[in-house]
């Protein structure tokens, strides 16, 4: 497996994103400049976090248009895989590769905490071998609110979309564990076809033994163990 990350304007997550696949797991992984048009041979592709284009008209929005974007696209109607994290899961829904959108936090603050998540689809590859239990992830985001119409909600649902949901440090998911004020507590989605992957939580920011945290890593891990 070979993974790409793409650097946009204003990304600040692809450092991190590289040190977890190549020194926490063991991947070849390379940086694809956003206005560049190869992919590199890429099998796997990673849209990182940050403040792409500094989150001008709406998060993720103009980073949609960058040149690269057409191969990801490309590359994700062919079935190959795409990964977004934070910025990169507005970018997603900004380019129609997964359903719904990305609204500002309900206080309209700026959220950046450790919080926790419960695996839902049983189906899509990022999910379907965790753990049924509370994963310990970093959040940092204004504009992390997931919010889908209510047939797109069903569809999602009944097609097990639904990758995460926040949760309680026991696996509850409770309204008060929704620090964003997303429907129904979501925190990540799959498209219909199951290769394209997006979530408002960053695993590359637990992936780690000297930042006490591994939760990410497990998560991450699912990837290589299904792939190889």
């Amino acid at each position: 497996m070979k993974f790409g990350v793409v650097v946009f304007p204003g990304s600040n997550c692809e450092d991190d994103t590289v040190f977890a696949f190549r020194h926490n797991l063991g991947q070849e992984i390379v940086k694809l400049w956003h206005k560049d048009h190869d992919l590199q041979g890429c099998d796997f592709i990673i849209l990182p976090g940050g403040f792409s284009y500094g989150d001008y008209l709406r998060s993720g929005a103009i980073a949609r248009f960058s040149p690269i974007m057409n191969e990801v696209i490309a590359h994700a109607n062919k079935g190959g895989y795409v990964m977004g994290i934070c910025n990169g899961f507005q970018i997603l829904a900004e380019a129609g590769l997964v359903p719904g959108a990305l609204l500002r936090n309900i206080e309209r603050k700026y959220i950046c905490s450790n919080i926790y998540l419960k695996p839902q689809s049983h189906s899509a590859m990022l999910t379907a071998g965790l753990e049924d239990r509370a994963y310990k992830i970093p959040i940092a985001h204004g504009d992390g609110r997931y919010y889908a119409d209510e047939d797109t909600l069903k569809q999602i649902n009944d097609n097990d979309q639904v990758l995460f949901r926040y949760c309680d440090q026991y696996g509850n998911i409770v309204p008060e564990a929704n620090h964003n004020g997303s429907i129904e507590n979501i925190a990540g989605v799959c498209n219909a076809g199951k290769n394209v992957f997006g979530m408002m939580p960053h695993p590359e920011r637990a992936s780690d033994e000297a930042l006490g945290n591994i939760d990410g890593r497990f998560i991450l891990e699912q990837v290589i163990q299904v792939l190889a």
